[in-house]
């Protein structure tokens, strides 16, 4: 049993423990590294025990959470001093998986659209995740993100945008690929 764990045993245990498998869930979709997801959740489960007084509204306990992982996200990628400023590669930051294959089968077309989201840019990516996936309102994301509710409607619309032309690319290579091909 983790400390985190121990500490979780306590009076809002329900609530904060609760929230884990969402939080693995936005992390890994944000850096497609499950070690480097559990980190972020175990910190943001960390973080939220200590300031669990800080938290007035018992609803908002799902965007207070996802709003101290992006916290969490962003200092991870300020550790790593590659770029000079968080903020102007938000747009930028694409990670480096190769693209998407051919959607034949319900488990390519999971695969696909997976790769498709991997691709996208770090901040459309995490707008996506937080409006299409798990259903916050645009003011709750640009909360969680501390941007402004124009920018989250930008980037979700590029976001999908770009969504949209790399799975229509997809399914127009898998159209012209043959299914079976001939052994002599």
């Amino acid at each position: 049993m983790t400390i985190i764990t121990r500490l979780l045993m306590g009076p809002m245990r329900p609530s904060i423990e609760a929230q884990r498998p969402v939080l693995y869930r936005i992390a890994y979709s944000w850096c497609h590294d499950p070690t480097l997801s559990d980190d972020l959740v175990q910190e943001t489960l960390s973080k939220a025990w200590v300031r669990r007084a800080q938290l007035r509204e018992p609803a908002a306990l799902k965007a207070w959470m996802v709003a101290i992982m992006n916290h969490c996200w962003l200092d991870h990628l300020r550790s790593r001093h590659d770029f000079d400023d968080v903020d102007d590669l938000q747009d930028i930051l694409e990670s480096t998986v190769a693209s998407p294959e051919a959607c034949c089968h319900r488990e390519q077309v999971v695969a696909c659209v997976r790769a498709a989201v991997e691709r996208l840019p770090q901040g459309q990516r995490q707008v996506l995740t937080l409006v299409d996936l798990e259903e916050f309102s645009y003011a709750e994301v640009a909360g969680i993100l501390d941007i402004p509710v124009g920018t989250v409607m930008s980037r979700l619309s590029r976001a999908r945008a770009s969504l949209k032309t790399t799975l229509d690319a997809a399914v127009a290579h898998s159209l012209t690929k043959p299914l079976l091909r001939r052994v002599k």
